[in-house]
């Protein structure tokens, strides 16, 4: 079943729930998804907090103007615009931008470097992978003894990245543009870590490394069961790779697009997931299950969590008889046989009442899977 090609034009991703952790354009992104059919969820899992009145940013200006570097380099397009923005409120405007003229700018990507040309002023280089490691190389190649480089820090301190510059001999200032904190309600984001552990979520969105080691730190003990679903059924997606390293070095599977853009990422997401979803052929219909729902011959059918748990179970054994016992177990809240009829008897009514599963006296229910 191609799924551009959904009935009752419910969307490619109608049946997933998507969550996204941004709090910068968070609407823009949970609409993007809703558009394609999905269930949203909203938790971001960091606060930025701009500097633009900060002693810190004032102070390190200073610096970088009194330094007159040689190399600048532009890690955040939102970063280096909001930096030239502070110092036009300080009246350093001019006098940074003189500077910042001189000296060789070095963007971390396309963002950065668009916020370069916004301000009349020209990359020297951009960095293709959009990551640090790839300006340090470069930089390191070059020599970089004797040098003076201002770094527009994103986040946090970069302690890798600017200590390499120094061990190499370079003078180094870092400019704090901004800062992230963790929310101010941490709510949303326990209860995503309670979606995430209990099955309910397909995919999780991250546009920027902060927000991941957020969601893990607000995790808390539940961090290793996060890890562990994104290992398995839930899938990671990450704007680009700087944003992915952290659940990379934790042997975590992500899905990144080709170029970091909110469009692209949404893209992938939008053809990736329907790839994992499993499809058979039950009783002449074709089924394709997804997270909180399954398409029958291309109509959606939304099922409740414990007729969506059972349909999971059976399918996970397609033909084969699952017993009573098992089936309770897969029950979201457990409970004794009684509550697998209910949730079986609804099933099928859901599912159109055409014989898919099939009862099996004393031992339990199938799925009338169609031979191949």
């Amino acid at each position: 079943m191609n799924p551009d090609q959904i009935a009752d034009g419910a969307g490619p991703l109608a049946g997933f729930t998507v969550a996204v952790t941004a709090e910068r354009r968070r609407e823009e992104l949970a609409a993007l998804f809703e558009r394609r059919g999905a269930r949203v969820v909203v938790a971001p899992a960091i606060t930025i907090v701009p500097l633009g009145d900060d002693q810190a940013l004032h102070a390190a200006t200073e610096a970088c103007v009194g330094l007159a570097p040689d190399i600048v380099v532009a890690t955040t397009g939102i970063g280096f615009r909001g930096w030239l923005e502070a110092a036009e409120g300080w009246g350093m405007g001019d006098t940074l931008r003189a500077a910042l003229g001189r000296a060789r700018l070095i963007a971390r990507g396309a963002k950065p470097c668009g916020a370069i040309r916004a301000a009349d002023l020209t990359e020297d280089w951009s960095a293709v992978t959009e990551s640090s490691e790839e300006i340090l190389e470069r930089l390191l190649a070059q020599g970089i003894a004797g040098r003076r480089i201002a770094v527009q820090l994103h986040g946090g301190p970069q302690a890798g990245f600017t200590g390499a510059l120094r061990s190499a001999g370079a003078a180094v200032v870092e400019i704090p543009v901004y800062r992230w904190t963790l929310p101010a309600d941490l709510t949303p984001v326990r209860r995503l870590v309670g979606q995430l552990t209990s099955g309910q979520v397909d995919a999780v969105t991250f546009t920027s490394a902060p927000a991941v080691q957020a969601l893990l730190e607000i995790a808390g003990p539940a961090a290793g069961e996060v890890l562990e679903r994104f290992r398995g059924a839930t899938m990671a997606a990450c704007v680009g790779p700087v944003t992915a390293a952290s659940l990379v070095e934790r042997d975590v599977p992500v899905v990144t697009p080709h170029r970091s853009r909110l469009g692209a990422l949404v893209k992938v997401v939008t053809d990736e997931l329907p790839r994992r979803a499993r499809r058979m052929t039950v009783a002449g219909d074709e089924l394709e299950i997804r997270g909180h729902a399954v398409l029958i011959d291309g109509r959606v059918q939304a099922l409740a969590p414990a007729a969506m748990a059972i349909l999971g179970s059976l399918a996970d054994r397609p033909g084969a008889v699952v017993a009573k016992e098992k089936l309770v177990e897969a029950l979201p809240r457990g409970t004794d046989g009684h509550a697998v009829d209910v949730a079986i008897a609804r099933l099928r009514t859901a599912l159109g009442g055409g014989g898919h599963i099939e009862t099996v006296i004393k031992r339990g229910y199938r799925l009338r899977v169609d031979e191949a």
